[in-house]
């Protein structure tokens, strides 16, 4: 039973790239990728998060590991990345898209620069990701492509607007390219995380009123933890999930299946 538990998720001597690694989930998805076998190239705009995880994975992982600068939302970027980490590596496996940034303004007072600045983080990252990092998969015929949804894709979370706006996007995409690579190698999903929150987020958005709300919508009755996204990655990310494709997961202790 463990060789064939081994053998269905094995991803060992895969090559996986994690956008924005340097953030809060994406941070323990790449240790997770890491303890499972892969290598990794960290892509993030914060040098010194993707330094700092690099140092903490190799304490538990003799993994290669290649850190590359870039801004999500400049599709130069992503094209001297992927040079580089073919460079390095010869071929991307895996394509975690999870940059992105959040915003709590009130609807009537979003700049037109905070618009562009999430939409870039998160869609416009998200697209250009695919673009560029998918026609590397397509051309060899292999690859699984997981971009980071939320229970904010739809319906949308309230004060979240332009974030929703994003998620919801990315849900789409994801859709279009399972459809339309279905039959070239390459499977494109999403993950759907629910409550997951950051220092940012407490600070931001979680009031105690707030908190109630969630609580209450959640069969769980609990925050997830990070460490909780990374069996869906692992089983996504492998040939276990060979027949998944355009679909988006939800970890979300059960709240998008909650009305009344």
């Amino acid at each position: 039973m463990n060789n064939f538990i081994s053998n269905l998720f094995n991803l060992n001597d895969k090559v996986a790239v994690i956008i924005g690694a340097g953030g809060h989930l994406c941070s323990q998805i790449s240790k997770g990728l890491a303890l499972s076998g892969c290598h990794l190239s960290l892509l993030d705009i914060r040098m010194e998060k993707i330094q700092s995880l690099k140092n903490e994975i190799h304490k538990s992982s003799v993994c290669e590991i290649l850190n590359i600068k870039m801004d999500v939302g400049i599709k130069k970027d992503h094209e001297k990345a992927l040079k580089k980490i073919e460079n390095k590596f010869g071929r991307i496996d895996i394509l975690i898209n999870g940059a992105g940034i959040n915003g709590a303004t009130p609807f009537f007072d979003i700049s037109e620069k905070e618009w562009d600045e999430i939409n870039n983080s998160q869609i416009k990252g998200t697209f250009f990701g695919c673009q560029v990092f998918g026609q590397h998969m397509i051309k060899n015929k292999y690859g699984s492509i997981i971009n980071i949804s939320s229970v904010s894709s739809g319906p949308p979370l309230s004060k979240a607007y332009t974030y929703s706006v994003s998620k919801a996007g990315i849900k789409n995409l994801t859709q279009n390219l399972g459809r339309e690579w279905g039959n070239k190698g390459v499977r494109v999903n999403a993950i759907k995380p629910g409550f997951f929150p950051t220092k940012w987020n407490k600070k931001n958005f979680l009031n105690k009123k707030r908190i109630n709300q969630i609580m209450s919508h959640t069969p769980m009755v609990r925050f997830g933890e990070t460490k909780e996204l990374i069996g869906v990655i692992i089983w996504l990310a492998s040939d276990a999930s060979s027949f998944v494709t355009g679909t988006e997961i939800a970890i979300d202790g059960g709240f998008s299946s909650m009305t009344i």
